[in-house]
């Protein structure tokens, strides 16, 4: 049977509420009376009880990491550092999918239910709303991997994704490709409008390179391999940036599939910098998300807010850069 509060009392000849402060943050107690409720904590094999703790602090600790990119293998990466992290900062992550979910007050309410302390909104495609309903209720939010903005109403952590689409651009110019384009994932999705937004400007400035775009249904291998594949029934362009490394992974899997080469017929650039990115039979350039800062900025502000939830919004926005592999020519000179 486990250990109670009360037993490690009687070890320590103390009394329980001694022991209750002890095992709770920020309480009152003496360096001697701690070394003696630990000491008979660890004698015994005792382990404070977090629910209970919860109903003294009025804290559960718990956070809500919240997205809808299950089906993406970059968010395995991202909710491993998250998970860690978080644990490592004494909170506990309630991992939350809303891949079916489009009612922001629904997920509003399912999160109450598990009286969390704060939420991570850790994803690209849900829309800014999501996040903004945990804010009017009174929850600690934070938009991880959210849109970019000079007037945040929540806080914000992620990239410039115009600026990436931009940086796409150059690098296709520069590489001397005449016909380029850019192939997205849903368009609903606010990292889709910007990245294609700030490709299609950088090339209205090259007006000798013609420039085209399309959209994947969603960020997904299967996804990038289905619009890659229509896209090679008509006239392909020359060079392609996929707004998501496992749309370009899909791509790539296309273009073998019809028996071209990369980067000698056709040419790939991807966005994120993903572990598979890097696998020898994928060597995919593309661009670096700085996933690791973002994270830690992320968690750095929910935490913050726990003590002070009236916290200005702000946004924190990490700078990119691309990271050279083998789907590209090499650059002109």
């Amino acid at each position: 049977m486990a250990v109670t509060l009360k037993e490690v009392a009687e070890r320590a000849q103390v009394s329980r509420s001694a022991v209750s402060r002890t095992f709770t943050d920020g309480a009152s107690v003496s360096e001697k009376m701690r070394r003696k409720v630990e000491k008979a904590a660890q004698e015994l094999g005792y382990s404070p009880n977090a629910l209970a703790s919860s109903l003294t602090t009025g804290r559960t600790k718990l956070i809500g990491l919240v997205s809808n990119n299950f089906h993406n293998p970059i968010f395995l990466e991202v909710f491993d550092r998250f998970t860690r992290r978080l644990q490592d900062r004494g909170l506990r992550p309630l991992l939350v999918n809303l891949s079916d979910e489009t009612d922001p007050e629904n997920s509003v309410r399912m999160l109450r239910q598990y009286s969390v302390d704060g939420v991570v909104v850790a994803s690209s495609t849900l829309p800014p709303g999501f996040a903004k309903a945990f804010r009017d209720a009174g929850v600690p939010v934070v938009h991880s991997f959210g849109r970019s903005s000079s007037t945040p109403q929540v806080h914000v952590v992620g990239i410039d994704n115009v600026e990436c689409g931009r940086m796409a651009a150059r690098t296709l110019v520069a590489r001397g490709y005449k016909t380029v384009a850019f192939m997205g994932g849903p368009q609903t999705a606010t990292s889709t409008q910007d990245r294609c937004k700030g490709f299609t400007s950088e090339m209205e400035t090259h007006p000798d390179i013609t420039a085209t775009h399309s959209f994947a249904e969603d960020y997904s291998f299967e996804a990038g391999r289905r619009e890659m594949l229509r896209l090679l029934r008509d006239d392909p362009a020359e060079a392609y940036f996929c707004g998501d490394d496992v749309l370009s992974i899909g791509a790539l899997s296309a273009i073998r599939e019809k028996g071209l080469q990369v980067p000698q017929d056709i040419g790939v650039i991807g966005l994120n910098d993903m572990e598979m990115a890097r696998w020898e039979n994928i060597d995919l350039t593309t661009i670096h998300q700085p996933i690791e800062q973002i994270v830690n900025s992320s968690i750095e502000l929910v935490a913050a807010m726990l003590d002070e939830p009236d916290r200005y919004p702000e946004a924190r926005i990490f700078p990119c850069h691309v990271v050279e592999r083998g789907t590209l020519r090499p650059q002109q000179t």
